[in-house]
Parts: C-alpha cells; structure tokens; sequence
C-alpha cells in the first residue's frame, strides 16, 4: 500500500474533495478535461468552495498535489478513481457518456497490475458491463488478469462542511475478493469514519442507488401531504412537528428535490428494473411528484395573487434563489427553474436573486438571468426557494409593494408575513 499511486479523473464536488484528501497520505494526481478547471485549481482556488483554499494550497505546496489535462502525467499511477458526473437525458434515461470517457482515457494509461474504482453512481451492472469492458478494449488487458477493478460509490453533500469526504462512512468493492480488501485498505486509511467492504460490485452499486432513491420517495410522501393539507387550510409544518413527536417517525419536510443525486438517482434504478422487466411503480411515482412540485409552487403563487386583485399579467415577481440547495454554488439540475418556467406563462416580469449562484454558469445551462444583487425596485410577490444563510435578516417585505404575496417553498420565513408554503 506503500507503493500506491493515486490518480483521481474528475474534479468536480466528489473528486476533488477526495484527491485533495488522498494526497495528505500518497502520490496524488487530479485529471479533468477541463484546462480552466485545472488552471483554477493550481492557483489554489476551488470554485464549487468544497475544498477551502487553505486545505487546496496546502496540498499542492506540502503533499505535492497536482492537477492536469494531460495523460502522461498519469501514467505513472496505479490506482485509478473515476468520479465524473451520471447525469439523465432529457428523457431521463442514464446517460453513460461521461464514464465512457473516463474508461477510455483509463484505458489508455492503464498497466499490469493497476486498480481501477468507479465513484460515479450507477445501476447495478454499469460498472463491470459497460465501464471496464471500455477499459480492456482500449487497453487491450483482461480485467481480473492484466488489471483490477472495484467500485466505491460516491458519498458527497454539497456545501456541507460537518459531513465531509474523511467524516462519511464509506461502501467499498472488488472485482476479486483479495482486490475489494486492497482497496478498503486504501479507502480505510484516510477515511476516518471507516469502511464497509460489500461483497461485490454489483451489492456496492445498488446500495449507493437506493440510498437516494429512498429519500426522493420520503419526500415525495410530505410533498403529496403538503398538497392534502394545503386544500384542508392545514399548515404541514404544524402537522410534521406534531407527527415527529414519535420516535420512530421520519423528519421529512416538502419542499423542492434537485441535483446530482436524488432527483437522478431513482431513474438509474428505474431504467435497472425496466431492463429486468419489472415496472418500478413506486420509484417513478415519487419522481412525477416531486419533478411536478416547482409547477405547483408557481401556480400556488399566482392564486394567492389573484386572491388579493393582484394584476398578474406583466407583475414583477421576485424568486429569492435559484441553486438545488442553500449554501452552495451548485446549479445542476435545479427546479428553481421549474418555478421559473411555470411563472413565465403567465407573461410576468421575473427577477432571480442568488448570491452564491454564478450568472455565467447559470445563463450558459438555463438561458436565464440571475442577479448577485438586489435590484432597487418593488415587487408584486416573491417565492423564497432557498433557504441561503445570507437570506437570514432579510426583510422580505421591504422588497415588496404594499399588496404582495410571498410564497414560502423552505418554511423558514416568519409565518406570520407569508401568504402560502409547501
């Protein structure tokens, strides 16, 4: 294990935070295609802030960390860790593409001997029917022969900075049973909540899918109450803080489910089953309700508006965040955009305000603007779809004209100046 060297291919949320780690113990270098990406990051600066500058440059100046495009700078590694994104296609099929290209510029550099894990999350089957076979036809070795395999699947939480990469237990794998104890060996040696060695890839895979896909289900359930209580005049909050009084109770609340994980996850397990020839009904049932959920914020709002004799047509609508959860930078797959999109038929002016949102980033994905800024004007309602720390102590009244509505996704703002929330 002494001999080990690390090679991470990706640099995004999940990569980076585990080179940067890995490096504090063995030779590590990070690979991204993108030249910008990794010209940030030799500066000593990560953009996603999941890795502070000060840990970022310590690594790069003490442990010798380094970042590069390029595949000669590689080679020399031994253990390969895969960790690009998984994202869904339009139609929310899996789309492979990205870990077809990490196996083929694995595949490339891989030698006698070598390890590679797959991070990125998958059904069960991806890794070793569809990944490593890229591997040995680009390399032209045989898996479990020439080269070894394993999968140990991601476990990261966006601009959370208690649960980080070394403080979250960590599932790993093998493709033989001496190569899954090599690799929780490397895993365990810098994790320090420990590992847990699953029997085999496929175990390891599946386990990682149903961690997310259990949570999208949760809260479709409160999501469905929400849309119950709201036609009964019930406050849901008042109904979960009642209902959470019992042990054995789950604290799910409604609200909007984005990102990288739980809103893609279930469709990877639900594109599995489809293929084994099962219909995942409760899987898909708890997507539509969720995906559904930024069209009903919007059309709760506009009621609400209407209830008051607010002019719709052409009012000046204020959306207070746009990433897919607080305290983070991270826009992908968002549903903010859906309140978005749901609120532009209705022909309304609307202006989205996230501080820790890139405009850049943002206009380049959605086609839309956002604004680090408050603008100086007054507006006919605002939906307050994050709950960003640097929200706390806003005035959201101050923001409105005299007759308003303020629709409260989060259930953080004081309920006594809010007309609806989930």
């Amino acid at each position: 294990m002494k001999d080990t060297r690390i090679c991470v291919i990706g640099l995004g949320y999940v990569g980076l935070p585990l080179a940067r780690l890995f490096s504090t113990k063995y030779p590590t270098v990070g690979f991204d295609m993108s030249q910008a990406r990794v010209d940030a990051l030799m500066t000593g600066h990560d953009s996603t802030l999941e890795v502070a500058d000060d840990l970022l440059q310590d690594a790069i100046q003490n442990h010798g960390f380094k970042c590069t495009t390029k595949l000669e700078d590689i080679a020399d590694c031994n253990f390969y860790i895969v960790a690009v994104p998984t994202p869904v296609d339009n139609d929310n099929n899996p789309d492979l593409t990205p870990l077809v290209g990490a196996s083929t510029t694995v595949g490339k550099v891989i030698s006698d001997g070598d390890v590679v894990v797959y991070e990125s999350t998958v059904y069960p089957g991806v890794t070793e029917d569809e990944c490593i076979p890229v591997v040995e036809h680009v390399s032209g070795k045989k898996v479990n022969v020439d080269f070894y395999a394993g999968y140990s699947p991601e476990r990261i939480n966006p601009g959370d900075k208690q649960h980080t990469v070394e403080h979250i237990k960590k599932v790993t794998s093998g493709s033989m049973p001496e190569i899954g104890r090599y690799i929780n060996e490397v895993y365990a040696s810098v994790i320090t909540a420990g590992t847990h060695l699953a029997p085999s890839i496929k175990v390891a895979e599946a386990a990682k899918v149903i961690e997310n896909s259990q949570r999208d289900i949760n809260i479709a359930f409160v999501n469905e109450l929400s849309k119950i209580f709201n036609k009964m005049g019930i406050d849901t909050l008042d109904v979960l803080e009642a209902a959470g009084t019992k042990w054995n109770f789950l604290p799910f609340r409604p609200g909007l489910v984005g990102g990288h994980c739980i809103g893609v996850d279930p469709y990877y397990l639900a594109q599995c089953a489809k293929r084994y020839g099962y219909n995942p009904e409760i899987i898909l049932a708890g997507r539509r309700m969720n995906d559904g959920m930024g069209e009903y914020v919007a059309t709760e709002t506009v009621k609400l508006m209407l209830k008051k004799g607010i002019q719709v047509l052409r009012s000046h609508i204020l959306i207070l965040g746009f990433t897919f959860k607080e305290n983070c930078p991270d826009v992908r797959n968002t549903r903010v955009i859906d309140i978005f999109r749901a609120l532009q038929e209705y022909n309304v002016e609307i202006t989205v305000y996230d501080p820790w949102a890139n405009p850049d980033i943002v206009r380049r994905e959605y086609g839309i603007e956002v604004v680090n800024e408050l603008p100086q004007m007054k507006f006919d309602a605002a939906v307050a779809a994050v709950a960003h720390q640097k929200f706390n102590g806003l005035d959201v009244t101050s923001l409105l004209k005299p007759d308003h509505v303020i629709f409260d996704v989060k259930g953080t703002l004081d309920r006594k100046i809010v007309d609806g929330r989930l």
